[in-house]
């Protein structure tokens, strides 16, 4: 009170919680804007007589018969893992049923899997001939033919020839959902997928003044790429000087994929030890490592050398070493420390890499949401790794014993941006959403340690623990102002937390009371209480709830 002036505005918190900021230390939301342009499955499992309900009705509300034969059908948030029965596979010819010559593309909502009809593949030359790309799959059948299933690097092969959004609905799709970011009392971020799109999507929305959080772009280095330190370095530094001038960017992460995913079917994570057949019995697949164990060390080295940190997709235990060996190699031969090198999902760890992460300075990003039991960490993936690996799936409290930093992360839209439920799975490893605890006991975070992973801890991740992260004099004014004491309610009332209040820079960039507050906070309300799958998929591919914070 004794420094309210004249021109000061006095906020009563009435008794709230106002803590710092929520920093998502892996993201994509721009990806987020792009998908809301486009119908979305949202992760549902379906039959596929209900899938086919479904995209009839899409083709109908996406131009009907106008739009044939040539205007592209794009859906969102397929789950690749969601026909039933189980173990139904996906094939062109199941879209090829439907009552159209239009080109399909189903986008799995993981990222990593799309699925496309006969047309699209005409479209863009996939054949039996055509071979897989680096850091891609074309799926094909017993008979040698593509099933219409493309994974990972293989997807831009159809994505390609999609007609892109106007930029003038991208940016204002992207803006939205910025908003509803800021609404969930998210005040950093890392974009882990960045190229030169992204950025100048960036640049337009600063440009607009609707860019309200700080953005800390990882530009993305594809598998080919990632073999030339040289050209890589050239590349990003490229990028920096063009857009680093941005207001709201701060350069200086690359990203790069190690790995895929581990569910079942995809199995393209890389493991230690191979999958197993869904009866006990080993198979001859260890999934895929993208970048070669000394490529990347050698990679690391050269963005390490001029002072960048590297941000890595390590998935399975196999990419996870990966990764550490990369960074142990690279602190040798440049004697560079506290960059503060990545590894994000951390789904399987090995228990012998565990003191690697403090050994070595590297950032622990883990995406807790996930820990919970549902179809993906259970009949997806239970049978397929057995319990002994099982057992360590994202091993929080296990790092953090070992001396690790946790930072965290929502991989939305992967994932939807359910803040706040997001920190309470870290606590009980269930959620709002799981059937039961996902090995609480031995993985389960304190609250403390839930939150401080949430703030100070991807802040020391993204190198500006000494400007936010906490409440304290001299850091800058990232602020959210809640509707309950999160440190002392019970866990499972965290996921309903509400956001009041949300400041950047001492800039309120969301005050539930406004309009576009409210607005914001009905968009998250609406897409909470949609529709959701019968059995809650959640980790790379079910959760999708459009752009939700909510429990």
């Amino acid at each position: 009170r004794r420094l309210v002036g004249r021109d000061t505005e006095v906020v009563d918190a009435r008794g709230d919680t106002l803590m710092s900021g929520i920093h998502d230390g892996h993201v994509h939301p721009l990806g987020a804007g792009d998908r809301s342009l486009r119908p979305s499955l949202e992760g549902a499992e379906t039959t596929v007589a209900e899938l086919t309900e479904l995209l009839t009705g899409f083709l109908a509300d996406t131009g009907g018969a106008g739009a044939e034969p040539d205007g592209w059908l794009v859906v969102e948030d397929w789950n690749p893992v969601g026909l039933l029965p189980a173990g139904t596979a996906a094939h062109h010819a199941l879209l090829d049923a439907l009552p159209t010559r239009r080109p399909i593309a189903l986008v799995g909502g993981d990222g990593h899997n799309l699925w496309a009809n006969q047309r699209a593949l005409d479209i863009a030359g996939i054949t039996a001939a055509t071979p897989d790309p680096v850091g891609g799959k074309v799926v094909k059948g017993p008979d040698g033919q593509p099933t219409g299933v493309l994974k990972d690097d293989a997807q831009d092969l159809v994505k390609r020839h999609i007609p892109a959004p106007t930029r003038a609905e991208l940016v204002a799709a992207c803006a939205a959902v910025l908003e509803q970011a800021a609404a969930c009392g998210v005040t950093t971020m890392m974009d882990a997928l960045v190229g030169r799109h992204e950025l100048e999507l960036y640049q337009a929305l600063s440009a607009a003044g609707r860019l309200p959080q700080r953005i800390v772009p990882a530009v993305r280095l594809d598998a080919v790429q990632a073999t030339d330190p040289e050209a890589a370095v050239a590349y990003a530094r490229g990028l920096e000087r063009e857009f680093g001038g941005v207001a709201g960017l701060r350069f200086g992460t690359v990203k790069v994929f190690l790995d895929g995913v581990i569910e079942y079917p995809a199995q393209t994570a890389a493991l230690l030890e191979p999958y197993l057949d869904g009866e006990g019995r080993p198979t001859a697949n260890r999934g895929e490592l993208y970048v070669p164990a000394a490529a990347y060390g050698a990679l690391t080295a050269a963005f390490n050398r001029i002072g960048w940190q590297m941000h890595a997709h390590g998935l399975g235990d196999r990419a996870v070493r990966t990764a550490l060996d990369g960074y142990a190699y690279a602190q040798r031969v440049t004697g560079r420390r506290d960059l503060r090198n990545t590894v994000a999902h951390l789904q399987l760890v090995d228990p012998a890499d565990l003191r690697r992460f403090a050994q070595l300075g590297v950032a622990a990003c883990l995406q807790l949401q996930w820990a919970a039991q549902d179809t993906w960490t259970m009949e997806a993936l239970l049978p397929y790794i057995g319990p002994e690996r099982h057992r360590w799936m994202y091993p929080a409290r296990s790092l953090e014993r070992a001396g690790a930093r946790l930072s965290g992360g929502s991989d939305w839209p992967v994932d939807a941006l359910q803040v706040w439920n997001q920190l309470r799975t870290a606590i009980d490893r269930q959620g709002a959403h799981g059937t039961g605890p996902l090995h609480v006991e031995q993985e389960g975070l304190g609250r403390t340690s839930a939150l401080r992973m949430h703030t100070l801890g991807t802040a020391w991740q993204l190198r500006q623990d000494e400007r936010t992260g906490t409440v304290e004099r001299g850091k800058a004014a990232d602020l959210v102002l809640l509707d309950r004491d999160v440190t002392r309610c019970p866990v499972a009332d965290i996921s309903a937390t509400r956001v009041r209040l949300t400041l950047v820079g001492g800039r309120v960039v969301h005050d539930a009371d406004s309009t576009a507050g409210r607005a914001a906070e009905g968009r998250t309300a609406r897409a909470v209480a949609g529709p959701r799958p019968a059995s809650y998929a959640a980790v790379h591919g079910g959760r999708h709830r459009a752009c939700g914070c909510g429990g």
